[in-house]
């Protein structure tokens, strides 16, 4: 072979092996699992962002800033700011990427895409395009 031909046979191996490692080691699964929602016993997540349907982003209020969302790994979730405190139970599905939470003595449950998942974000669809962004405390 002509060195030519090795320099050119080493540099497609060379990018066909970098391209390998970053295939492998990219984060296809954005979702996580529920550990991350709740860490070993609960987890408190507060919102950093809102985002429209439009995609514009919305002001936090100071009411809004002030709450939270604690998630317990026995799957019941507690949310609230100042004097208001809502409790209920939560469900994750990480092949559907969905955030269910059942809010208690109510007939209401609030389905979530989750669109980023990692042990200190979580990035939430509405069923109305609203996205929120949280960080866990």
């Amino acid at each position: 072979m002509k060195p030519t031909m090795w320099k050119n046979y080493w540099a497609t191996l060379l990018c066909s092996l970098f391209a390998l490692v970053l295939v492998s080691c990219g984060s296809g699964d954005e979702a996580g699992s529920e550990s991350m929602i709740s860490g070993e016993s609960n987890k408190t997540w507060t919102t950093s962002k809102e985002v429209n349907a439009a995609g514009g982003k919305e002001k936090l209020s100071e009411e809004e800033k002030a709450q939270s969302l604690q998630f317990y790994a026995d799957g019941r979730f507690a949310m609230g700011g100042g004097s208001a405190l809502e409790t209920g139970t939560w469900s994750f599905d990480p092949a559907a990427k969905r955030l269910s939470l059942q809010f208690a003595d109510q007939n209401v449950i609030e389905n979530f895409d989750v669109l980023k998942l990692t042990d200190d974000e979580m990035r939430l669809k509405a069923e109305d395009g609203f996205e929120m962004l949280l960080e866990a405390e």
